[in-house]
């Protein structure tokens, strides 16, 4: 069993930059697939990230170049530094965890999911 925690969502200006945390319990974290998605109000989820167990990254094409993720297998931790935000990235972002593979974007094909942080970019 994982349990994923998220913290460091808030309220920042259109420019500004923050950093989502995720902290990941159980001792095979370091070999699980860790992904970034978000829901805006009245919207579907959206794969934002993802990090394979050998710390290949992969995007969706509206965050590359201004988010990057990376993970601390040592605290098994998972990071999302996000810059230059922009209001059409304000959404709840969810941290996810898969047993398997080194790439997934469904939300489907991810095994674990934390509650979520509130990220609000105003304009």
């Amino acid at each position: 069993q994982v349990q994923l925690v998220e913290s460091g969502g808030g309220l920042v200006q259109a420019g500004d930059s923050l950093r989502l945390s995720c902290a990941a319990s159980g001792r095979t974290f370091s070999s699980y697939l860790m992904g970034w998605f978000r829901q805006a109000p009245g919207k579907e989820r959206e794969f934002v990230a993802s990090i394979s167990r050998n710390g290949d990254p992969y995007y969706v094409d509206s965050v590359k170049g201004r988010f990057t993720i990376s993970r601390d297998k040592a605290k098994n931790m998972v990071y999302l530094q996000m810059n230059s935000l922009k209001p059409e990235d304000t959404a709840v972002y969810s941290c996810a965890a898969r047993r398997w593979g080194d790439y997934a974007v469904a939300y489907s094909d991810y095994n674990y999911w934390g509650q979520g942080t509130q990220v609000t970019v105003s304009s």
